[in-house]
């Protein structure tokens, strides 16, 4: 597996820009249209779970949970993408991941930030 198969992110076409930041430089905000949230829930399959429990005993990165891990996150920006896209948007800001347990039966990954209208400044 090669590096691209661990990113994220947008490409550079993106027409949703999604920052972390609280501002974007040499933009304005036109309109702050509120809070957005993409959310996925994944349960690791069978195989991957005894892979990963033999792995752990000697060591070393999980590359299968790595991957899953990287594809959910994904997921769940893609869903966040739609939804300040459909609200009108043009940027996110403020953008977040929060990962958590489902109750021991997959990993919840929650995308978010606040979907704005931006402009050249």
């Amino acid at each position: 597996m090669g590096i691209d198969d661990y990113g994220g992110g947008q490409g550079p076409q993106a027409d949703v820009l999604v920052v972390t930041t609280n501002d974007l430089p040499g933009f304005r905000v036109e309109q702050v249209i509120g809070e957005v949230f993409g959310l996925t829930v994944r349960s690791r399959h069978l195989g991957s779970q005894i892979g990963s429990g033999l792995k752990s005993m000697i060591g070393g990165e999980l590359k299968g949970l790595t991957k899953t891990l990287v594809e959910t996150r994904n997921q769940a920006m893609e869903r966040l993408v739609e939804q300040a896209r459909s609200r009108g948007a043009n940027a996110v800001l403020s953008f977040r991941f929060d990962v958590t347990e489902a109750a021991d039966v997959g990993t919840e990954v929650c995308a978010y930030g606040t979907a704005v209208k931006v402009a050249r400044a």
